[in-house]
């Protein structure tokens, strides 16, 4: 990015912009993911899924499409011998929110940011001295020793972190996160898109790198 207002500047490229578009990107994608959820899709959460599949095998209600797979499934045997129920477990005490379960809004917020972050910072930069926590003693970190860590790689972790950790929770199917990552990325493009008409600077524009690999300029 060349901008004589790059460094210090508040409104084009300085730090206090660049922050000042996460939380205006938050908004909107939460927005656009409540769209879909409320006026679209309506998908019932995982939670609400395994009620079906209890009602189904012990209350015996056959009216219920619960494909075999799951009636069959080792997964769920190892939940009822743990458990003691056909009810999913759940990582949130308070249990899954009411509303529908696609696509995930705290993932498609994620990824919006991340993605605005990405146009902002050079994603091929390496962390250095990057440091993790001692297998031995969790309290203590110690240099970390693997391949170079790079901020696009380290702020895609973010994303894909933020957005499994709540399947992995009991809240969340698989789906809901990969939709949130592509929707969330593409409503971040436009916020650039609409921002880059905005510059009085000369500039070249966005580049980085997309969820799936390829490369994009705005």
């Amino acid at each position: 990015m060349k901008s004589k207002t790059q460094t210090g500047g508040y409104g084009t490229f300085g730090l206090p912009y660049a922050q000042s578009l996460l939380p205006i990107t938050a908004s909107l994608a939460i927005r656009v993911a409540y769209w879909q959820k409320f006026y679209v899709h309506r998908t019932l959460r995982p939670e609400a899924y395994g009620g079906l599949i209890h009602h189904r095998i012990a209350n015996k209600v056959d009216a219920y499409p619960v494909h075999g797979d799951i009636l069959n499934s080792a997964a769920l045997a190892r939940s009822v011998g743990k458990f003691g129920s056909h009810l999913l477990s759940h990582v949130y005490p308070e249990g899954a929110p009411i509303h529908s379960s696609y696509p995930g809004g705290a993932a498609q917020i994620a990824a919006s940011n991340v993605t605005i972050l990405k146009a902002f910072f050079d994603e091929d930069a390496v962390i250095s001295n990057p440091v993790q926590t001692d297998p031995k003693d969790p309290t203590k970190l110690i240099p970390y020793q693997g391949e170079p860590l790079t901020v696009g790689g380290e702020l895609n972790k973010l994303a894909w972190n933020y957005g499994v950790g709540r399947d992995w929770a009991g809240i969340h199917w698989r789906s809901d996160f990969s939709a949130s990552l592509a929707l969330g990325e593409e409503l971040a493009i436009s916020i650039l898109r609409n921002e880059r008409q905005t510059y009085r600077e000369p500039f070249e524009g966005f580049s980085f790198t997309r969820f799936d690999g390829t490369k994009v300029e705005v």
